[in-house]
């Protein structure tokens, strides 16, 4: 192995790493360390043979394009030192730095730092090694006193600015608030009610915007649908009373507050986000990518951060939310526009959703057909009995016959959302409220029998083994009660979404006259099945059963007005399909 080690002027690489790009963009911590390795090396007498810089690195990770450049540098020998500026620019971690010694050493290459405090002797090493953990613990507390910071001006009611802010809103002078941005804020707000008023898909919206030469918050063409989701989930626009928001901060950031106006709520310490750096071999060489990681953080360490109103009523927010909460991704055939999919079609035989099918006739005429997709030959390993085509163009006209004739009638549609949310509220469920006090006592009952038996352990009536054995039983009860707490929150979660979806869908379309609701076309159509929570099932015996926002006695009435639509059956009331169509 070559290596002018002991004769001769020893060849050196000097070594230079920042982290951070406020220091990449200004140059200054990478010329000044360099600047010093050079005086260092010229008044020792060292031959520089590479210059290496690893500007915007982190320590954390040894996956670094200038180290990566070292390490093959040594490697090829003829390197007799490594030289930096502190011991942390080769690696923050102890662990990265012995790792990296002992490799060099096989080279006959040795580490160097200006600021070593010891010698090659184990005493020295052993000095570098505590002065290497104590580097170590007070990066660590810095990294503290950072957080702790940031989550003291979250309580006080301030923004944590990032490299990015919500749409629709600015950072103010201080970048510690926010302003609304009347410039991107109206795209928001359209957002809102194209999904929860006027039943647009996340899809539809993107395409829209792209179609208008519409630019996304970063300036692009292309929008993404996961972004508009994202929007539409976020607490920032949807609109909170001060009685809401005095419930999620302290006493001084509510006095600061305007009793007569709403707030959103920007949420902190939400996630814990990790990164490192890694690298990816490729034929063309090295690329070096950062890998992310996010763990959400249990609900009560998040922080609210109240921020202006986005100037969206709550009820269009709520609406659009239940909409993507249940939106199903519609059929891409591309030949036509098919009403009942996106789950609305259903197989009585297995309740899968049924899929679409194109079918040639006489000459190049295609018919179009719902069939179930784990038929005979279909997907999957398990098969159903369901053998049947039915015919689209017929079963969305009947369908929409149906929904249109009780549409009609606002009052009696009114009526049916209301019984329809009575009945969840109530009929279903039981009574949500002792089911919680039920729960909720047990989970007091848990508390006091950890407590006892806590107590017994420590007064020695009972072993450390028996201590375990309680208390694990303990966990599993308690575990039962919150997650039973956690369904019935979700389920009085649904009913005021039911409620707010009424006044929507109310809005929206029960008032048009009977000619509008002739002319919507098929994309609007289906906009009022979602939000009408249209559920069409296709049964063996060709039977359809619909169910929805509307009760038995709106399908009673109609099937005196249409008999030849329906054939009863016991104990639901579904409609004929009359056209049996093509049998496989």
């Amino acid at each position: 192995m070559h290596s002018t080690n002991g004769h001769g002027p020893k060849r050196v690489i000097l070594y230079a790493r920042v982290s951070t790009d406020e220091q990449v963009r200004s140059g200054y911590s990478l010329a000044q360390q360099m600047e010093a390795l050079r005086e260092y090396a010229a008044r020792e007498g060292y031959d520089v043979l590479e210059e290496v810089t690893d500007p915007g690195q982190s320590g954390a990770s040894l996956e670094r394009p200038g180290m990566d450049q070292v390490r093959d540098l040594v490697a090829a020998g003829g390197v007799s030192m490594v030289l930096t500026q502190d011991r942390d620019r080769f690696a923050r971690e102890p662990a990265y730095h012995y790792l990296l010694k002992k490799e060099f050493e096989e080279h006959g290459c040795k580490l160097r730092a200006l600021n070593d405090r010891g010698d090659e002797s184990p005493e020295g090493e052993l000095t570098d090694g505590i002065l290497d953990q104590l580097a170590k613990f007070e990066r660590a507390k810095t990294a503290e006193r950072s957080r702790r910071g940031k989550l003291r001006k979250a309580r006080e009611g301030k923004i944590v600015a990032s490299a990015s802010v919500d749409y629709g809103f600015m950072y103010s002078a201080t970048r510690d608030s926010y302003e609304v941005d009347e410039q991107t804020m109206p795209t928001v707000r359209r957002i809102f009610r194209m999904v929860g008023s006027e039943g647009y898909s996340l899809g539809k919206i993107k395409q829209r915007f792209e179609a208008e030469g519409l630019p996304t918050p970063a300036g692009k063409k292309y929008w993404s649908k996961t972004f508009i989701r994202e929007v539409i989930k976020d607490d920032v626009y949807r609109p909170h009373s001060l009685e809401e928001i005095r419930a999620l901060v302290t006493p001084e950031v509510a006095a600061q507050l305007e009793p007569d106006r709403d707030y959103g709520i920007w949420w902190f310490n939400r996630k814990r986000h990790t990164s490192k750096q890694v690298v990816v071999h490729t034929y063309e060489g090295s690329v070096y990518r950062k890998k992310k990681k996010s763990v959400a953080r249990p609900r009560d360490e998040w922080i609210a951060v109240p921020v202006p109103d986005a100037g969206i009523p709550r009820e269009l927010v709520d609406a659009a939310r239940t909409v993507i909460k249940n939106n199903r991704k519609w059929s891409s055939a591309g030949r036509r526009f098919w009403e009942l999919s996106g789950s609305i079609l259903r197989c009585g035989g297995c309740d899968y959703a049924m899929v679409t099918n194109s079918v040639p006739s006489y000459g190049e005429k295609l018919l179009f057909y719902y069939r179930c997709a784990k038929r005979v030959g279909g997907v999957g390993k398990d098969t159903c009995s369901q053998r049947k085509y039915y015919r689209a163009d017929k079963m969305e006209s009947q369908v929409w016959e149906l929904v249109s004739d009780i549409m009609k009638d606002p009052e009696q549609l009114r009526d049916d959302l209301e019984r329809m949310i009575e009945q969840k509220g109530e009929g279903l469920y039981g009574d949500p409220k002792q089911e919680a006090k039920v729960w909720t006592e047990k989970l007091a009952e848990v508390e006091r029998m950890r407590s006892g038996y806590q107590d017994l352990a420590a007064k020695g009536l009972m072993t450390f083994d028996e201590l375990g054995e309680k208390l694990q039983g303990l966990e599993e009860t308690r575990k039962t009660a919150d997650s039973e707490l956690e369904v019935l929150r979700s389920r009085r979660e649904r009913i005021e979404e039911l409620g707010r979806d009424k006044e929507i869908l109310l809005k929206s379309y029960a008032s048009m006259a009977p000619e509008a609701l002739s002319s919507l076309s098929s994309e609007e159509r289906h906009q009022v099945y979602q939000m009408l929570r249209l559920k069409v099932v296709a049964h063996v015996d060709s039977t359809l059963e619909v169910s929805g926002a509307f009760t038995g006695d709106d399908l009673s009435k109609l099937e005196r007005g249409y008999p030849h639509l329906f054939r009863r059956m016991p104990g639901r009331s579904p409609f004929q399909c009359l056209d049996d169509g093509p049998r496989r």
